[in-house]
């Protein structure tokens, strides 16, 4: 129910609160980076499909990170840059569970697929002969169906608890999409309960996915250190650099802005962790795997002689 004591159906997004000219400018810069983040990603899965030398188990993971990514940021910005150049705020009380539930799935699964990546590096380093037998399609399939199975579970009960939460106080978000801090604001009926399910299962999801990422790396850092040469150390570590980016990147934000508890943060502060974590590093993924992997770069190549050579014909 909302103030005048109607049932809600319907909620306002007050996003970011400027004037026409800044609002004009920040829709370009959203624009621009969603773009970006679409063809960035999309061109990393067309690449890993094209070339047969990336059809590995650590590209294969790459991709459906790739697709996550352009989910993950596709749940979000087109409704703020719809938001910014029209100044239609309104979003229905079904479309607002909605967004928020593919929002959970992407991000659930983001953590589950960066510690089944972990894994992969772990295995591909500490038992190379034994890697391909590991990581054979099956078991590929079985670990990315188990990422996208645990973070539906998730979302389906994150969901469930956020929205049969009653809604009185008043329909306006303090914010640029349906997330649960600012909307659980706005309740006035008992949350308490449901809100330790819907942290404690966000901490579950967290918590498991950095053990599994910690423990895979404790394991990598052992191997490295038994190689000898310096040069073979390198090497081996420049395999994992690029996840190791991705991981601080992405747990990095996320632990601040959901496990950071009561420190006195603002919803303004949290706007700008939340569009770093929703816009820019979608973005950056692409960036991180081609410009610190040879074998991204070098398929890249490829790719753009095979394009030459078929102009040329």
């Amino acid at each position: 129910m909302a103030e005048n004591g109607t049932v809600v159906t319907e909620f306002v997004l007050l996003g970011f609160r400027l004037s026409a000219e800044l609002q004009t400018g920040l829709f370009l810069v959203f624009l621009l980076l969603y773009l970006v983040t679409l063809g960035g990603n999309l061109g990393v899965m067309a690449l890993i499909q094209s070339d047969p030398r990336l059809r590995t188990p650590m590209y294969f993971f790459l991709s459906h990170l790739s697709f996550l990514d352009v989910c993950y940021s596709s749940v979000i910005v087109p409704q703020l840059l719809e938001a910014l150049r029209t100044e239609k705020r309104t979003i229905g009380f079904e479309r607002c569970a909605t967004q928020f539930f593919f929002f959970t799935l992407c991000a659930s699964t983001e953590c589950f697929l960066l510690a089944v990546m972990a894994y992969d590096r772990c295995v591909a380093v500490c038992s190379p002969l034994l890697y391909a037998s590991a990581m054979t399609p099956r078991a590929r399939l079985g670990l990315v169906a188990a990422a996208y199975g645990g973070a539906a579970v998730n979302s389906t009960v994150r969901t469930g608890c956020a929205f049969s939460i009653s809604f009185c106080k008043s329909n306006r978000v303090d914010f640029f999409f349906c997330d649960l801090p600012p909307l659980l604001k706005l309740a006035c009926s008992e949350t308490r309960p449901r809100e330790r399910v819907i942290y404690l299962l966000a901490f579950l999801v967290i918590a498991t996915s950095v053990s599994a990422i910690l423990i895979s790396y404790l394991f990598i850092i052992r191997a490295i250190l038994k190689i000898r040469s310096a040069g073979g150390k390198a090497k081996t570590f420049s395999t994992c650099a690029s996840h190791i980016t991705a991981v601080a990147l992405f747990f990095g934000t996320l632990i601040f802005i959901y496990l950071k508890g009561n420190m006195g943060k603002s919803l303004g502060e949290d706007k700008v962790v939340s569009v770093f974590y929703t816009v820019v590093i979608p973005m950056l993924n692409p960036v991180i795997y081609s410009l610190r992997n040879k074998e991204v770069k070098e398929a890249l190549k490829r790719a753009l002689s095979r394009m030459k050579v078929s102009q040329l014909e």
